[in-house]
Order: C-alpha cells, then structure tokens, then sequence
C-alpha cells in the first residue's frame, strides 16, 4: 500500500477530531443541532487552518443519513463518498482555476436541479477571491436566494478582495492562525500513534517552523520523518530547517551584556561552522530580547515552552531596559540591511558590533577588580542615529560647552531644530572619589558612592531606586521605592552588599526592604538634574544672541522638542 502523508491521514472527518478553532466550530454545531442553517458560509484565514476542512465536514453534518445533526456517523454512504472525494451532490470547484463568467454560469445552471441523492447539494468554492468580477455578478443573484436543497460554502485567504456585495450574503468564520502549543500537543498525539520516537523541543521547532499552519506542520514533520530516518530528533529538525542551536543565541547575548566584541565574533564564527541562516538567527535573537524583556517587566509571563526560565531570569538581571531596548531595535534594523550586504556573516557581525560600538562603553576600575565592571558615563558622549549608526564625541562631560543651534525643518515660517551639548554642572558629576570610610556613608553620600560600587545592570537599577535611612555598627538599611521592587530578589541584596564590603574594605551587613522613601533616590535626583540641565540648554540657546538673529532674519521659532544632550 502506498504511503499517505501526515497532512491527508490525519485530516479530521467530525468536529470532534478538530484541533483548535472553537469559535467557528460553538458556532457550526449550535446551528447544525438547533437547525438555524444559512444558506451560504464564508469561511476565512491562512493557508493549512482549517478552511476546507471545516467544509467537508459541515457537508457531512448536512447530508448523512441519519439526519441532520453536528455528529455526522462517518459510515454511511453519503459520509463515505464525502470522504473519498467522490460525492455527486458535493461540487467542489477551485475558483483560482475557474476564473471566467463562462465557468461560473456552467456551474450554476443546474442549481435548480435536485441532488441525485443526498439531503442538499452543496457547492464548496475555495480561492472564492480569485473569481472575476463578472463572475462574482453572476453567482450573486443565486448567492442571495438559491433553491431550499442548495448551500454554498465558500473559503478564501484573502477576504478583503471579495465584494461587498457577496460577503453581505454570507455568515463570515474567521478562522485564526494556530499557536505552536496547539500544534505541538497535535504533532505529539499523531507521532505517539503513529510509534515514531520524537523529543519534544524539535516539535516545538516544527511548530515554530509552520507560522500557524496545521498543513505546514505536518507537512514539515513528514520532511523530519524523512530527513531523520523514522526519528524526529531536536538536532536533525534543526538542521533540516537550516536554524543554529539556541545555545549560540545565548552566547551571543551573554558577549554582548558583558561588553565583550572577541567573544561576539567566536560565537558568529562557531555558528558558521554549522552552516546557519544567519536571518533565522537575527529572528531567534530577538525573540530571545523579547523574552528578556517580558522577564523583567512580567516575570510571571515567561514563555515556559522554551524550557530555559532560569536562563532568561539570569539574562534579565544581567541587562537594564534600555540595553535590551536598545539591542532590540538595533537588531530590527539590522534584518532590513542584511538584505543589503553580499555576505549574510559579514552583515551579521556587523549588527552584533553595532550593538557594543554604540552601546555606553563599559570600563574596569582597577581598584575594584575585574569582577565589578561599571559603566563609566563620562568617557565618551554616542549619538545613535536611526537605530543603527551613531556618531562619537571625544568631550569629557565634565567640560564646558555651548548649546550649538542647527538649522532644521521649518514648522510655520520657520523654526531652529538645536541639540545641547552637556552644561558643566558641578553638581550632576560625584567631586572626586567617594571616601572609602563605612562610617561617613550617608543619604547625602549614597548617590556618589553608588556611581563608584562598580554594579551594573538590574542590580544597578534596583540600588538606583533605594535611599539610605541608616548606616550604624556596620549596618546599612536601605529603603527600596515599592514601585520599583517587582524584580526584586535577595540576590541583589547579596550583590550590592559584596560590593559595598569591597569598596569599604570591611564587612557589611545590608538590610533592604521595599517602601516609601522619604527623601530622594538616586535615581530621582538623576531626573531632577536632567531636568535642571534641559532647562539650562534651552534659556542658552533661546537667549543666544546667534539664535535670536537667524529667528529674526528668517521670521522662524524655535523647536524646542529637538533640543537633547548629545550623550542621550
């Protein structure tokens, strides 16, 4: 006997056997058991979710022998020629191949005629979009009053090309893409019974792989069959589909957390030993961001179906938000040149280096030791541009400089677009190091020693959003903003306290607990100082004798939303 594919095996015969769908499927089976049929349904979606499918089945439901109902029996004789696709009384018609009036109208002239023997005749048209407009003409009138014994079922990928005319005569089912949890559990139950050995992360690629579509899925899980001689096993699967192992995303994103270019192109160069897709990689890369980010801001909605919780709390800890926002969107625009470039590794590892050239350079203070990396803000003001490039300015922050004005776009008469650079403040920048004494750590002090702890991170952003209620015996007690602890974990207390007893060289005993501070964190009087010096950028630039000039001379205004600090 020849061998029949997954897709046309598996193909369900009653509603029961449907996977997934249930909005459309409530709806079929309260009409079909209460007896509210329409003469015409529309049903809609993508490729491989149940269109036709659904189709047959009502035809079933409508003709079986035993009557009308939602539970056709499947072996009589009308069930039967419906399922073997030789049913008179069943016309299906692939409208992409019957575009022209003529055929139209040949089909319908024998709509008066009764069905030769079952209950209705039914008319299944799929592809309905491609029929041409003379032909939509046609089958209206018929569409809108047909004879008793006559329904038409009617599907399509692309609704919004159908008249209005024609989608107004129809009930519309709007068929919805599947999610890889469903399929993967469907691809588990028909490779259990079909007793071929699988492990279930190369299902969950499949399921990734087929982008909604049941078809696709068990189209690509007869290719893995195949292509795994009678397994499917995680590493074949990935092959087949030309994907890297997820282990090398991870890496990837570990270099990239910790600043590290080496280690950025070892891990591109082991990828392309094995021959990866280096657009499949970007994809895995961001979902991976994704998942990232939804660990930080949600922790409870991590995606379980990866099975790598715990690896993505670590990575979340390991970056701030705006980091990952920031390799997110650099990563978008990288899938649009990598179209651009001749060598798709060359393409790659140029989004990767993007990522750390323009990120915030990190830099080691040799008195901390090389554990405690911090980013050092003064080094080096980057101007990203357009998500992707950016421009450097070698200016120490801690030097004065002129707001500067740039001619810009007009808005009414006129208007000056003007970027600031960075006002000297003696009081934005800590003046000289902390005192590395545990007794003179105060809420006046907290801020500048927390600059020079060396943490970074979440870690960083959690200290950020603590004021210091006291520090007395060796014993620190911090109060965290309580709008600011869903991420907080004693591991952070561990880690702000090691690098306290490193900075202070002595031990310390940190309490943190989660509240409301009385006074200002950190992180607030950075924002008041960003505020402070935004200010300070426009009244310069507005009371600029240079400024004032061209405003007069070219009658414009200025745009005060395009003045930034440069090293934002």
């Amino acid at each position: 006997m020849s061998y029949q594919v997954l897709a046309r095996k598996w193909r369900p015969g009653n509603f029961r056997e449907m996977v997934g769908q249930e909005h459309v499927l409530q709806a079929l089976i309260n009409a079909l058991d209460h007896d509210r049929l329409h003469h015409a349904y529309l049903f809609t979606g993508t490729r491989g979710v149940g269109k036709t499918t659904i189709a047959r089945i009502l035809a079933k439901c409508l003709n079986c022998e035993s009557g009308v109902s939602s539970e056709p029996c499947g072996s009589c004789g009308s069930c039967q020629e419906i399922a073997e696709g030789r049913s008179i009384d069943l016309l299906e018609v692939d409208a992409a191949s019957r575009t022209k009036v003529e055929d139209t109208r040949d089909l319908l002239e024998n709509v008066q005629y009764a069905p030769t023997h079952s209950r209705f005749k039914v008319y299944l048209i799929d592809e309905v979009h491609m029929l041409s407009n003379h032909s939509f003409n046609a089958l209206l009138k018929t569409l809108e009053e047909p004879p008793p014994h006559v329904k038409f079922l009617l599907a399509t990928t692309d609704p919004q090309k159908l008249p209005a005319t024609v989608l107004s005569r129809c009930l519309q089912f709007n068929l919805k893409n599947m999610p890889p949890e469903q399929i993967v559990g469907h691809l588990s139950r028909v490779l259990g019974e079909e007793s071929i050995e699988f492990d279930e992360p190369a299902l969950w690629l499949l399921g990734r792989a087929a982008a909604g579509s049941m078809r696709d899925a068990l189209s690509l899980t007869d290719q893995a069959i195949a292509f795994g001689s009678g397994k499917v096993l995680e590493a074949d699967v990935r092959n087949m589909l030309g994907s890297v192992d997820i282990s090398f995303i991870y890496q990837l994103l570990e270099a990239l957390a910790a600043g590290e270019p080496a280690n950025v192109l070892s891990v591109v160069a082991a990828m392309s030993e094995h021959t990866a897709d280096y657009v499949a990689s970007l994809d895995d890369f961001l979902s991976l961001l994704h998942r990232v980010v939804t660990a930080q801001l949600v922790p409870e909605a991590i995606d379980q179906s990866w099975a790598d919780a715990e690896h993505i709390k670590r990575l979340a800890a390991s970056l701030t938000a705006e980091d990952a926002q920031f390799f997110y969107q650099m990563g978008l625009q990288g899938k649009r040149d990598l179209e651009l470039v001749a060598d798709p590794r060359e393409g790659f590892e140029m989004v990767m280096l993007r990522m750390v050239a323009f990120r915030p350079a990190a830099v080691i203070d040799s008195s901390f030791g090389s554990q405690y990396p911090r980013l050092e803000e003064s080094t080096v003001d980057v101007v990203p541009e357009g998500g992707v490039g950016g421009k450097k300015s070698a200016e120490p922050r801690s030097g004065p400089a002129a707001p500067t004005a740039v001619p810009g776009s007009e808005t009414g008469s006129g208007s000056v677009a003007a970027h600031s650079a960075p006002q000297a403040s003696t009081a934005a920048m800590p003046q000289g190091p902390a005192e590395r004494n545990l007794a003179a750590l105060s809420a006046d002090t907290w801020p500048a020693v927390l600059d020079t702890l060396g943490v970074t991170g979440i870690v960083y952003n959690i200290a950020s959003h603590c004021q210091l209620l006291s520090n007395s015996g060796g014993e620190v007690r911090l109060v965290l903003d309580q709008d600011n602890a869903g991420l907080f974990n004693a591991g952070h207390v561990d880690k702000i306290q090691q690098a306290l007893e490193q900075f202070y060289d002595c031990p310390v005993s940190l309490v943190i607990e989660p509240g409301e501070p009385c006074g200002e964190t950190p992180a607030l009087r950075r924002q008041r100082l960003a505020r402070e010096r935004q200010q300070a950028a426009e009244m310069a630039i507005r009371d600029d004798p240079h400024v004032q000039s061209l405003l007069s001379r070219f009658d414009g205004e200025l745009d005060f939303t395009s003045i930034a600090p440069i090293d934002n």
